[in-house]
């Protein structure tokens, strides 16, 4: 199975836990209803203590293995169309004076991708967690349960973000696991990392909370769970458990050297993931919230600061140094300014940048805040209403390919040579959607969409799933009608 790089520290790298291809985001149920964090009600096994004052962990081992499933994914070989051009033809054409030929189109079609990871069922109807590296490329996903039923399973949404996906199987009365507090979690706490290494499955490996809040740099939002429970490539999506056989995490990457364990995993805490799924049920896409800051931990801008021979004094050695507020962002009609030190989101203490992202994370977009933070020592505490990507508080839903309303195919050899183009994608139907409101027809040939060449329909699926998730959520669009004339549209993918 391929291993995947995500970040370099010096000579470390980080690695995700999976060989996993990745898939399409793939439409989810949109409501005006805000979606409820819902917690299974299957039963779980108690703590129980073992002799010498020892924890024994058998109980949540057996339990949680049951609800862990083994993930196996296939990535359709692309058909790509390359020009060929005969060696000979040249010589020979001129040699018998019919001049050399054109190149030729032909297709290449690369071969299947498979891999494999794990995934966590969250409620007994069949909805389960994994991680968006494991799911998020894939055409086709087998779920096998630990009692050997398999199941063909659906992608209901993605989110690159926080690394999590949520896929469906049909299915009813699943061993659903019970979701725990990861907020609750103490260091040097015993946890277990159950998934399917090395295609190994159901496998349990234990270990300690070896810290939390844990930022990598390999996502843009990061609040790991740190364990040195052994996490392999295979665990990718598989569960952290607690004591009581409770899901606190989602097994996510690992640290090392080599690509394979050699001291520490990673997973994403429950406090993002419940957000992360309630979302994707309900809207197909996350409603994230956004501060509208940027900053470090102050402990790292001290140490900045004393290394340019600065003497700084705030007045606090933990919190989150503010280095600049975004325009027209909650934190600027807020007043947060350059130099604020923040130390409260929400109630919470927040000592480091992690933390105060992972708090951000559980919100939406309108919700109401209060924020406390230090300005020249002097303490303030304020109200914030938190925004979305755009800058205003509305919900934003996935876009999916079908709302486009176009089925598109390349361009012809005989559209080449009318048109004097090598490239495009010929709309050869529509219907009403969002190209058609736009203007577009039936024959029209796409040429870019957002600077991007559109050559295969694989390049349009990407371009519109980039778009769902950029910060505009709009399709600059460059075409030519069958008769040559030049065309643009632009679709704002809100509206």
């Amino acid at each position: 199975m391929k291993q995947t790089t995500k970040n370099w520290l010096g000579a470390v790298a980080l690695v995700l836990g999976s060989s996993a291809v990745t898939g399409a985001v793939v439409k989810g149920t949109s409501s005006s209803s805000q979606p409820r964090m819902s917690e299974p009600a299957a039963a779980m096994p108690a703590q129980v203590a073992a002799p010498s004052g020892l924890v024994d962990l058998t109980g949540a081992a057996e339990s949680a293995v049951e609800s862990v499933v083994y993930i196996k994914v296939t990535q359709t070989g692309k058909t790509q169309r390359i020009q060929v051009q005969d060696p000979f033809s040249d010589f020979f054409g001129d040699f018998f004076g019919f001049g050399g030929r054109q190149p030729q189109q032909r297709e290449f079609r690369q071969p299947d991708r498979h891999a494999a990871g794990s995934g966590v069922i969250i409620s007994a109807d069949g909805y389960i967690v994994t991680n968006n590296h494991v799911v998020g490329e894939a055409d086709e996903i087998e779920v096998k349960l630990n009692d050997n039923r398999e199941f063909k399973g659906r992608i209901i949404g993605c989110d690159a973000t926080t690394d999590l996906a949520l896929i469906k199987i049909d299915a009813k009365d699943l061993p659903a696991i019970k979701i725990g507090n990861s907020d609750e979690l103490k260091l040097g706490q015993w946890v277990l990392a159950v998934g399917n290494p090395f295609n190994l499955t159901s496998t349990v490996t234990a270990g300690i909370v070896s810290a939390k809040a844990r930022s990598l740099g390999a996502n843009n939002i990061e609040s790991f769970i740190q364990t040195d429970a052994a996490i392999n490539s295979g665990n990718s999506g598989g569960a952290l458990v607690n004591e009581r056989g409770e899901l606190v995490g989602i097994n996510a990457m690992l640290y090392s050297q080599t690509g394979s364990y050699s001291g520490y995993g990673f997973a994403i805490p429950t406090s993002i993931m419940n957000k992360v799924v309630a979302d994707l049920k309900v809207y197909g896409t996350v409603q994230r919230a956004i501060l509208g800051v940027q900053g470090t931990d102050v402990s790292t801008w001290i140490d900045s600061e004393k290394a340019k021979g600065n003497e700084p004094d705030l007045d606090v050695v933990e919190g989150v140094y503010i280095d600049k507020v975004t325009d027209a962002s909650a934190a600027e009609e807020a007043g947060l300014e350059k130099g604020d030190v923040v130390t409260e989101f929400d109630g919470k203490r927040v000592s480091k940048m992690s933390e105060l992202q992972e708090a951000i994370a559980q919100h939406r977009p309108g919700d109401k805040v209060s924020l406390t933070y230090k300005r020249g020592k002097k303490e303030h505490k304020i109200n914030v209403t938190l925004r979305n990507t755009q800058g205003t508080t509305k919900v934003m839903e996935e876009v999916d390919l079908d709302q486009m309303g176009v089925a598109l195919k390349p361009i012809s050899e005989e559209e080449q040579k009318t048109l004097d183009i090598n490239y495009g994608l010929t709309i050869t139907a529509i219907r009403a959607g969002k190209m058609k409101s736009a203007g577009a027809a039936k024959g029209t040939i796409i040429l870019q969409v957002n600077d991007q060449k559109m050559q295969t329909v694989e390049d349009w699926e990407e371009a519109v799933k980039s778009a769902n998730q950029s910060t505009d959520r709009t399709l600059w669009i460059k075409a030519i009608t069958p008769s040559g004339r030049k065309v643009s549209y632009v679709i704002d993918l809100n509206e």
